[in-house]
């Protein structure tokens, strides 16, 4: 009778355990911020009114040949309209070819970008289909150069899934599934899982799936420090899982407080260059 006794103790103190498990989850989801909140606090960080930097890029195939890229780039807001431009300074072969960005607020305004390459001397316009197109020999795409450290609102819903660590700092894990189909193709994204440091709001780790819903390729953001007051990456990784490819992003000579010209941000500036 005792043993039987015991056994039925046992029996309940597991099955309270199993019930009690998910409700301790469901207390923990429900102290999340949600997606949209986390996204709103990531794009409302402070990035200062302009900034002046370089930029190394590391392009690496899956061999270990390298080629590397200097630019130096430009990014001013006017009130929520923000305009950039990045500028090719070596090797020769890709010398005075320009890129720039002008980002609308309204979300039914499609952004305006160019891309200015010497050897055809001409500027040719990006069209809001080929944002999802990779970025000269990188694995970022014209989204992913434009948005910077900043998220698309307007292009994902979001919805916050959980918890995780990414170089020793909390985050949390964001998953952004693309409005519709359109957009889904044109991004190149079926997918995006984001963990952002709740401590700065700045995504660390993110991972992207293609339009048929396989892992493509994962980004890491590192060096994050403060400059004049402002959090600011100085490294970024990404690999693209199907082609062994890696690009490395390397930031220097960051600067908030210099102010930046706005005749620089015109398609006479970039065909001119620096």
């Amino acid at each position: 009778m005792k043993a039987l006794t015991n056994t039925l103790r046992y029996g309940l103190t597991v099955a309270l355990a199993i019930t009690a498990a998910p409700f301790s989850a469901m207390l923990q989801a429900a102290d999340w911020p949600t997606g949209d909140e986390i996204a709103q606090r990531i794009n409302a960080r402070d990035e200062g009114e302009a900034v002046s930097r370089n930029l190394t890029m590391e392009m690496i195939d899956r061999r270990g040949k390298k080629r590397v890229r200097e630019t130096r780039g430009f990014r001013k807001y006017y009130g929520d309209e923000k305009r950039s431009v990045i500028f090719y300074r070596k090797p020769r072969n890709v010398k005075d070819t320009a890129f720039m960005t002008y980002d609308y607020p309204q979300a039914t305004v499609d952004d305006d970008q160019w891309l200015y390459l010497p050897a055809m001397r001409k500027v040719r316009r990006i069209s809001a289909s080929d944002r999802g197109d990779y970025f000269l020999g990188t694995d970022f795409t014209y989204e992913d150069i434009k948005l910077e450290s900043r998220v698309s609102i307007e292009d994902y819903t979001r919805k916050t899934v959980g918890e995780d660590e990414v170089d020793g700092h909390h985050c949390y894990v964001v998953e952004a599934l693309p409005v519709d189909a359109e957009t889904a193709k044109e991004l190149g994204y079926s997918r995006v899982e984001q963990c952002v440091d709740d401590a700065i709001w700045m995504v660390r780790r993110s991972r992207f799936w293609d339009t048929r819903g396989k892992l493509l390729k994962t980004i890491y953001i590192r060096d994050i420090r403060p400059v004049q007051g402002i959090w600011t990456q100085h490294r970024l990784e990404v690999e693209n899982h199907k082609t062994g490819h890696r690009t490395v992003f390397t930031f220097s000579e960051v600067d908030y407080a210099q102010g930046v010209r706005d005749d620089i941000f015109t398609r006479k500036a970039i065909r001119r260059g620096l």
